[in-house]
C-alpha cells in the first residue's frame, strides 16, 4: 500500500520533533500541518491538539516523528523519537528523516498487525509530496465544474483528495496563530513561525469598518424607505421612473452599497469574493465618474456641449425633413399611393416642426440642465452613462413617435390582411380556444371582405415603406443605446477584484495542482512538489461575474425578426410579460 504524505516546505529545515496533522483514510493521505519541537510535555501537546480540534472541527493528531540530522550526531535522539509511538498511538505511524549533510530523505510508515503493542509491525511505502503551506491556505480550490471541459475529466478523480488537503489547511488556521516568539508550553514550526503576518493599517481599517458600515447601513435603509414610500411614487412618476435607465442604475447602485456595508459576516468564500468584487467595482466606477466630471468642468466643456447640441438637433431635423420629402415623391422609382403618401408625409412633417420648436424653446436652459446632470457623475460613470442613454431617448423622441405610428399602422394592416385571408379560406380565429376553426360565410360577408382585402393590399406598400424607413432609424438609435447599456453592464458585472487576484496572486484562485518530480531513485521514497494551477481568466469572469441591472430586453435574432416582420413594437426596456428566448 502506498501512502501519500503532504509535507510543508517551511518545515524542511525545522528541528526534530513530532509531526502534527490530519489523516485522511479515504485517500490514504497524511496532511502534515506543523512540527512540535523539544522540549515538550505530552499532556500539553494533547491539550493543544484538543483545543485546535474544538476550534477548527478538524481531526488533528500526532501522525509520527520528524528527525532532522544536522552536522552533529543525534543517535540518542533518533532512538527517543522512535519510542514516542507508544505515547501518541496512531495508525499508521510516520517516520520522516532528513539525512545529515545531504538532500536525501528517509520515509516509512509502520502499522501494527495486532491490537497489542508487542504485535509485529509492517511497513508501507510512502510518497512524499511537498506543498507551500501559505499558498494552499490562502488559495481556493474550484470544483471541476468551473474548469475547462478538457481539464474537468482529468480533475474529477483527484478532486476529493485535493479538496481534503486544501480544506484541512484552511480550517486549521487557528494552529498557525502562534510563532516562535510566543512563550507558550509548546513550540511549533509552520509557515508563520517567524512571526504572524499582520498590518497596522489593516487592523485599524477592521476596527473602523464596524461603526462606519453601521452608519452607512442606517443611511441606506432611510434612503430605501423614502424611495419605497407611496407619497413619492404617484402613478405617472412611478411609470416614468420604471422606464428610465438612470433610475434603474441608481436602484442597482443602492443594492450594491447595501451589500457592501452589510454588517452580516460573509457565510463563505463565494459571498466574500462577491462583496470584494462589488466594492472594487463601485470604487472604480466612482473614480471614473470623478475623472469625467473633472474633464467636463475643465475649460468649460458644458458650455461647448450646450452650444453644439442645438445645431446637431436642427441638423437631424433637417435631414428628416429631406427624407420625408423624398418619401412623398417617388422614392427609388416606386409607385406609391399618392393620397396616403401625402397624408403620412404631412403628418410626420408637422411633428418635426413641433420638435424643432420645442428644442429652440429649451435652448436657453440646456447649459444649466447639462451642468446639474453632470454633477451626477460623482455617483459613478455608470450613472453618467445611464443619463446619457436617457438624453438620447429624449432627443430622439420624435423618431420613436414616427416608428410607433408606422409600426401600429403596418401591424393593423398585417392583422387585417391575415384575418381576411382566413375569411377567403372559410376559417376564423377562435378567441376563446386560441385556435383557427372552420366557419361558413354568406355572400355579403365575402363581398365586403374582398373589397377590404383589395384596399389593404394596395395601401400596404406605402405603409410598409414608411414603416421600413422609420424602423431602420429606430434600430440605429437602439443600437447606440445598446452600446451604452453594454458598457454599463460591463462595469457593473466585471469581477475586478478576482481578476486582480488572478493577475497579481494567481495561486489564490486554484483550478487544480500539478506535481514536479524532485527525486526518484531506487531505494528512496518518491518526492514530489505540488504546485497550484491558476484558474484561467475566462473562467474567473464566468465564475465571479456580478449581477447587472437586468432592465434591458435581450431578444434573440429569431424573436427580433419576427417582431419586425409583424410590426410589433421593440421597446428599449423589458416588458413584464416578455418571454426571453
Amino acid at each position: 500500500m502506498v501512502l501519500k504524505a503532504f509535507f510543508p516546505t517551511c518545515c524542511a529545515s525545522a528541528d526534530s520533533g513530532l509531526l502534527v496533522g490530519r489523516w485522511v483514510p479515504e485517500q490514504s493521505s497524511a496532511v502534515v500541518l506543523a512540527v512540535v519541537h523539544f522540549p515538550f510535555i505530552p499532556v500539553q501537546v494533547k491539550e493543544l491538539l484538543a483545543q485546535v480540534q474544538q476550534a477548527s472541527q478538524v481531526g488533528v493528531a500526532v501522525l509520527g516523528t520528524w528527525c532532522h540530522r544536522r552536522q552533529e550526531p543525534e543517535e540518542s535522539l533518533g532512538h527517543f523519537l522512535e519510542g514516542l509511538g507508544t505515547l501518541f498511538s496512531h495508525e499508521p505511524w510516520l517516520q520522516l528523516c532528513r539525512e545529515r549533510g545531504s538532500k536525501s530523505w528517509n520515509c516509512k510508515a509502520t502499522r501494527r498487525q495486532g491490537p497489542t503493542p508487542l504485535a509485529p509491525a509492517c511497513e508501507d511505502q510512502v510518497m512524499l509530496i511537498f506543498y507551500d503551506q501559505r499558498k494552499v491556505l490562502l488559495s481556493r480550490l474550484h470544483p471541476p465544474a468551473a474548469l475547462p471541459e478538457r481539464q474537468a475529466g482529468d480533475a474529477t478523480a483527484s478532486a476529493g483528495g485535493l479538496a481534503a488537503v486544501f480544506d484541512t489547511v484552511a480550517r486549521s488556521e487557528v494552529l498557525f496563530q502562534s510563532d516562535r516568539f510566543d512563550e507558550g508550553p509548546v513550540r511549533l514550526t509552520h509557515w508563520q513561525s517567524e512571526g504572524v503576518e499582520a498590518s497596522i493599517l489593516v487592523e485599524l481599517a477592521k476596527r473602523a469598518a464596524g461603526p462606519v458600515c453601521l452608519l452607512l447601513a442606517c443611511l441606506l435603509s432611510l434612503v430605501s424607505a423614502a424611495s419605497a414610500c407611496r407619497v413619492f411614487r404617484p402613478w405617472p412618476l412611478s411609470f416614468i421612473w420604471s422606464k428610465l435607465s438612470t433610475c434603474e442604475q441608481l436602484r442597482h447602485r443602492l443594492d450594491q452599497l447595501t451589500l457592501v456595508v452589510s454588517a452580516h459576516r460573509a457565510e463563505g468564500p463565494a459571498q466574500l469574493m462577491r462583496k470584494a468584487n462589488t466594492l472594487v467595482s463601485v470604487l472604480l466606477d466612482m473614480a471614473l465618474g470623478l475623472l469625467l466630471l473633472s474633464w467636463l468642468h475643465r475649460k468649460d466643456r458644458f458650455a461647448h456641449l450646450a452650444e453644439a447640441l442645438v445645431p446637431v438637433a436642427d441638423r437631424v431635423a433637417e435631414e428628416l425633413q429631406h427624407l420625408l420629402q423624398w418619401l412623398m415623391g417617388a422614392p427609388a422609382g416606386l409607385k406609391m399611393n399618392r393620397a396616403l403618401d401625402q397624408v403620412l408625409g404631412r403628418f410626420f412633417l408637422y411633428h418635426i416642426h413641433l420638435w424643432i420648436s420645442y428644442i429652440h424653446l429649451m435652448s436657453p436652459f440646456i447649459e444649466h440642465i447639462l451642468w446639474h446632470l453632470g454633477l451626477s457623475a460623482c455617483l459613478g460613470l455608470t450613472v453618467a452613462l445611464s443619463i446619457l442613454s436617457d438624453i438620447i431617448s429624449l432627443l430622439t423622441f420624435h423618431i420613436y413617435c414616427f416608428y410607433v405610428y408606422g409600426a401600429r399602422l403596418y401591424c393593423l394592416k398585417i392583422h387585417g390582411l391575415s384575418s381576411l385571408w382566413r375569411l377567403f379560406r372559410g376559417k376564423k380565429w377562435n378567441v376563446l380556444r386560441q385556435r383557427v376553426d372552420s366557419c361558413s360565410y354568406d355572400l355579403d360577408q365575402l363581398f365586403i371582405g374582398t373589397l377590404l382585402f383589395t384596399i389593404l393590399i394596395f395601401l400596404l406598400p406605402t405603409t410598409a415603406l414608411y414603416y421600413l424607413v422609420f424602423t431602420l432609424l429606430r434600430l440605429l438609435v437602439v443600437t447606440v443605446q445598446g452600446l451604452v447599456h453594454l458598457l454599463v453592464d460591463l462595469i457593473n458585472s466585471l469581477p475586478l477584484y478576482s481578476l486582480g487576484l488572478r493577475l497579481c496572486r494567481p495561486y489564490r484562485l486554484a483550478a487544480g495542482v500539478k506535481f514536479r518530480v524532485l527525486e526518484h531513485e531506487a531505494g528512496r521514497p518518491l518526492r514530489l512538489l505540488m504546485q497550484i494551477n491558476p484558474l484561467p481568466f475566462s473562467h474567473v469572469v464566468r465564475t465571479y461575474r456580478l449581477p447587472s441591472c437586468g432592465c434591458h430586453p435581450k431578444h434573440s435574432w429569431g424573436s427580433l425578426c419576427r417582431k419586425l416582420f409583424f410590426g410589433e413594437l421593440i421597446y428599449p426596456w423589458r416588458q413584464r410579460g416578455d418571454k426571453q428566448d
